[in-house]
């Protein structure tokens, strides 16, 4: 009785240390009847889980007060009715299990395997499954709790149903082992997370922004983006771990390749991983970076701390989304998610994280006379962005014969120049010069975009005078697109030197030819009468 008293307490005193570390709480009272004992488990995931109740040990539960907490013991262990016949066969005299389970250096991981063994997944004997007919608990919502009730004092193995995390956003609790009197036990799991940011630069000015979830850009421009992964806080539990990265770019968004780099810890990991590029029925790309184990990348020493950092560019090209729907780009992250299994096997995926590229228009009216007269498209303007620190960038600029318009597509935020170029005829160019161009104004195009949100939205668009007069409106219903008027003034009719000369020819011209008809009609009559 002694042996088995001190090999139970051993044993037990593995149990509640690894309780611990699997967030467990203790056991609130004593019992000593047969079958009113309980166990809560709460399940921190964020998504439901079902879950498998085994007894494992049975035996007298007692738990006495000490000087220095309690001592907690489990006498008189056999195997519960969680082990099959086939179990109690293979495995022997269940407090010799025990005793070897109590001898183990690494006491976790002998109980770790353990469970593996019972489970028919030992490394070096791979058989039926030991387990009996499990207790199942109902689906347990996120955050939620379930009580297995009327329990039998003994230990107990809690896990997932096989196959109830598969391609969720979850992750398989680590196994729970736990001496039972009455006690709560936390699920102990965690997953990574994934985000995707872009960098927003004002070409007029050079400023460049911090990582956010959204920008605006000119078409043709250069995008820098970034996405940091996560580990899971029981990345220590995993032997294998892998990480997949797929980022979906929209149409508009061209993947600059041969220029992503991918680090972990601060070192250059991009080899270890693989890329794919493909392009989908609607013309968006996806690229996938995919690495089956991180845990065997040389020189890498994986921790909760460590995270998986993604730099690429893309091009935002002709097939860019004006306005305010924008140029969106989405990434998601594959992972590991039973750490039962060594990482092998079953995996999990995070929800997409979304961020926009924001590009806009310019409509351009140009009026003759007053913005009540004609609206022509006879003219021909020039469209410059002032760069900073080097030449001036024109964009194209075209006539909408069809809408009587003068549209610049694809612009980013900053400094502009409209110059006009060709006036319709008798109407007089744009007055006055500005940076060196003559008949221009210049303005400023500022917009405000979410630069911190799940879904970025446009807010507004707006444009600015500086240097000239002009006046901007959203009068399309997506603020993303701005209209101005130009009004040309017609030309003026001016007074000329030598014009009264001219008439008095003209009219001279004219009595001469009167009189000669009158004198010819005379000397007719006067040759009748003669």
């Amino acid at each position: 009785m002694k042996k088995l008293r001190k090999v139970a307490g051993v044993f037990l005193a593995l149990a509640l240390a690894m309780v611990t570390l699997l967030g467990t709480g203790t056991a609130v009272r004593a019992e000593d009847t047969a079958i009113t004992n309980s166990l809560t488990i709460h399940n921190t995931d964020s998504t439901k889980h079902t879950f498998e109740l085994y007894q494992i040990f049975k035996g007298d539960y007692q738990e006495t007060a000490t000087d220095t907490g309690k001592e907690i013991i489990l006498s008189n262990i056999h195997w519960g009715s969680g082990i099959n016949d086939a179990g109690k066969a293979a495995l022997g005299a269940a407090s010799d299990k025990a005793q070897e389970l109590a001898d183990a250096a690494d006491g976790i991981k002998a109980a770790n395997d353990f469970v593996n063994e019972l489970m028919g997944k030992s490394d070096t004997n791979v058989h039926d499954s030991y387990l009996g007919t499990p207790t199942k608990s109902e689906a347990v919502a996120a955050n939620g709790e379930y009580t297995f009730s009327s329990l039998e004092a003994g230990y107990y193995l809690v896990k997932d149903v096989d196959e109830s995390q598969k391609e969720t956003s979850g992750a398989y609790t680590s196994y729970i082992v736990q001496v039972v009197g009455n006690v709560s036990a936390n699920t102990k799991l965690d997953v990574p997370k994934v985000e995707k940011k872009v960098k927003d630069v004002d070409d007029s000015t050079g400023a460049q922004s911090d990582w956010q979830d959204s920008a605006d850009y000119d078409i043709g421009d250069i995008i820098p983006y970034q996405i940091t992964g996560t580990m899971p806080s029981n990345i220590n539990d995993y032997t294998t771990y892998k990480y997949v990265l797929t980022d979906t770019m929209s149409k508009g968004l061209t993947y600059t390749a041969n220029n992503t780099t991918i680090k972990i810890n601060d070192t250059d990991v991009t080899s270890s991983f693989q890329e794919n590029v493909t392009t989908d029925g609607n013309g968006s790309t996806v690229v996938t970076w995919t690495c089956d184990n991180l845990k065997e990348i040389s020189g890498i020493t994986l921790t909760d701390q460590s995270k998986v950092i993604v730099t690429y560019s893309c091009k935002l090209n002709e097939n860019a989304v004006i306005g305010a729907a924008g140029n969106p780009n989405t990434v998601n992250l594959t992972f590991s998610n039973n750490p039962n299994k060594g990482g092998e096997g079953d995996t999990g995926k995070t929800p997409d994280d979304k961020n926009i590229v924001f590009t806009y228009q310019l409509n351009v009216n140009k009026y003759l006379g007053s913005a009540q007269g004609e609206k022509s498209t006879d003219a021909e303007f020039a469209l410059y962005k002032k760069i900073d620190g080097s030449a001036d960038k024109e964009i194209p600029i075209n006539s909408d014969r069809v809408n009587k318009l003068y549209t610049a597509k694809g612009l980013d935020d900053g400094v502009y120049i409209l110059q006009e170029t060709k006036a319709p005829a008798g109407y007089n160019k744009i007055s006055g010069s500005v940076d060196g161009y003559d008949h221009a104004i210049k303005f400023t195009v500022s917009a405000d975009h979410d630069i911190k949100a799940d879904n970025p939205s446009l807010k507004n668009m707006s444009g600015s005078m500086r240097d000239g007069t002009i006046t901007f409106t959203n009068e399309n219903a997506d603020p993303g697109i701005l209209t101005t008027d130009i009004i040309d003034q017609k030309g003026h009719s001016l007074p000329h030197t030598g014009g009264i000369g001219t008439r008095i020819f003209y009219l001279i011209g004219s009595i001469l030819v009167i009189g000669a008809g009158v004198l010819l009609v005379t000397r007719r009559k006067m040759n009748r009468k003669s």
